[in-house]
C-alpha cells in the first residue's frame, strides 16, 4: 500500500466518522430556538410523536377571530417525559393544554409553527416540565434540574 492510498483511506474514514457524528448529534437549544421569542400556546392536542431524540406534541392553537393554527412543540425524550409524569394517558388526542416555551428561529410556520416546550399545564391545573435539561434553554424556572446560579 502506498502512502497516497493510506492518506486517501484515512481521509475517507474521517469523512465517514464526521458524517455519522452529525447524524446522531443532539442540537443545542440556541441552534434552533429563539430565547427572545417566548410563546404561550393554548390548544388541543392533534398528534403526538413519541420518538427519539425528542418527542413532538402537535397542537391546533385557536386565537380569537382566527382560524386554528398548527404548532409542533418539541419536548424532551420520551423517557424524560415519562419521568416527568407525561405519558400517552396524560396527552390524549383532543386534550386541551397550555404550553409555555420558545418559538423556533424559523418563523415561517410552514407546514406548522415550531416551538421548544418548557412546561405544559393540563386542564386540571397541573403543570409539568416537558423540556430537556442541559440543552442551553433559558433558565426560566421550568426545569427542576436547574441549579440556581451562584
Amino acid at each position: 500500500m502506498t502512502t497516497r492510498h493510506l492518506v486517501i483511506g484515512v481521509l475517507a474514514a474521517c469523512a465517514v466518522l464526521a458524517l455519522g457524528a452529525g447524524a446522531y448529534a443532539h442540537h443545542a437549544f440556541t441552534a434552533e430556538f429563539d430565547a427572545k421569542t417566548p410563546v404561550l400556546l393554548r390548544g388541543k392536542v392533534t398528534k403526538i410523536e413519541w420518538i427519539n431524540p425528542h418527542a413532538w406534541v402537535h397542537l391546533a392553537v385557536v386565537a380569537p377571530g382566527k382560524p386554528p393554527q398548527a404548532w409542533m412543540v418539541e419536548g424532551g425524550t420520551p423517557n424524560t417525559l415519562l419521568r416527568a409524569g407525561i405519558d400517552r394517558n396524560t396527552l390524549k388526542i383532543g386534550t386541551e393544554i397550555v404550553v409555555r416555551g420558545y418559538q423556533s428561529k424559523d418563523k415561517l410556520c410552514s407546514p406548522a409553527c415550531k416551538a421548544n416546550g418548557r412546561d405544559v399545564t393540563l386542564a386540571n391545573g397541573q403543570k409539568l416540565f416537558m423540556g430537556s435539561s442541559g440543552t442551553g434553554a433559558p433558565r426560566d424556572g421550568a426545569d427542576p434540574n436547574e441549579r440556581p446560579r451562584s
